[in-house]
């Protein structure tokens, strides 16, 4: 029998704990922790408290899993459910992603053993006032350490939180090939763009309609596919209505899609037209497609894309934007010259063996 190293990361148990299972940037992340750390550490868990979604089946075995199925905010009985697993499997750490930094706090009011690690992934917080954060700002007291995916947030953090330990990791991101090819692209190959992007009122896609309007009246063929979680409330039925209103018939919509591989490969350029940022997982996953990207300079987007060998930042202008569309649809060389260096770039520093070694530096610290 192999005797284990008497380290402390080889010790640790860990729970990420998140609110849903749905398909996005905080969720993905949460999984891919989960699963990553299990061959480093003692035991790695993953717990979504409100809702389960498409990544549950990307939870690898050997992690445990909990479903709280949490129905309200003060919800004690979930509070004492995780509690009672907690306990069960002598977890250290909870690792407490995005929103979930409430029930984290509640949990800890009810076992004071437990580290709590609050993970920012949102990088519109700086952009709103201190007292819509006034409860994460009073949660904070109960947080070890936080970490947060870009340097503003850090900053902002180590101002405006109580907790004294604050970290900057960057997102990693894994892009395999899927055994069910499902999501075949409409419209014709070689001339799609791809946004995969939620549809919430950060990603700004009305601004890329705009886009693809403008640069439509100047090329033909090219076609807008639009990849993530539909919410079917007030912003989607705006971007509907926009659809209509102008008549832009080559704007497809797929919802949450377990292919992102596949469907990244059927795809030509890369879009991300967001007014805020974290550090955005979509853009490291066009770079691993080897997909040339025009995204918006926004958040971190220019620590994937570094330079102009790397891809394209422009603000948030629709003729800027359309210029630098034109320039990509006009320019098969440069587009694969783009994508390979970007691929570099993401395949050198964001990868899975370096960002778990910092997590884990972390934890220990």
């Amino acid at each position: 029998m192999k005797q284990k190293l008497l380290n402390y990361s080889n010790s640790m148990r860990v729970l990420q704990l998140i609110d849903s299972l749905q398909i996005g940037g905080a969720e993905r992340t949460a999984v891919n922790y989960a699963n990553y750390l299990v061959n480093d550490i003692e035991a790695s868990f993953i717990c979504a408290s409100r809702k389960e979604g498409p990544l549950k089946q990307e939870i690898k075995p050997g992690i445990g899993y909990l479903f709280l199925n949490r129905k309200k905010v003060l919800d004690f009985k979930a509070v004492n459910k995780l509690h009672s697993f907690i306990k069960k499997n002598q977890i250290d750490i909870v690792h407490a992603h995005s929103t979930s930094y409430f029930f984290a706090s509640l949990l800890k009011l009810r076992n004071r053993n437990v580290s709590i690690i609050w993970h920012d992934h949102n990088g519109n917080r700086i952009l709103v006032s201190k007292s819509k954060n006034r409860v994460l700002i009073y949660c904070s007291y109960f947080f070890s350490k936080i970490i947060t995916v870009n340097n503003d947030l850090k900053n902002w953090a180590e101002i405006n939180t109580h907790c004294k330990k604050v970290y900057y990791l960057s997102n990693f991101s894994v892009l395999k090939k899927e055994e069910k090819q499902v999501t075949h692209l409409k419209g014709e190959a070689g001339k799609r763009l791809i946004c995969v992007a939620n549809l919430r009122h950060p990603k700004n896609h009305i601004f890329l309609f705009q886009v693809f309007k403008e640069v439509s009246k100047l090329i033909d063929g090219w076609s807008l596919h639009l990849v993530g979680k539909d919410f079917d409330d007030a912003y989607s039925n705006e971007l509907k209505g926009y659809i209509r209103e102008h008549n832009l018939n080559n704007i497809f919509f797929y919802g949450q899609i377990k292919d992102i591989h596949y469907v990244l490969n059927q795809s030509d350029i890369g879009v991300l037209t967001s007014s805020s940022e974290g550090f955005p997982l979509t853009l490291l996953e066009y770079g691993l497609a080897k997909l040339p990207v025009i995204a918006t300079n926004v958040g971190y987007c220019n620590h994937a894309i570094r330079n102009e060998n790397e891809g394209t930042l422009v603000e948030v202008d629709i003729k800027e934007f359309s210029k630098a569309l034109l320039n990509y649809i006009n320019n098969y060389d440069l587009r694969k010259s783009h994508g390979s260096m970007l691929y570099r770039n993401i395949a050198t520093n964001y990868n899975v063996e370096k960002n778990i070694k910092a997590l884990i530096s972390i934890y220990e610290e």
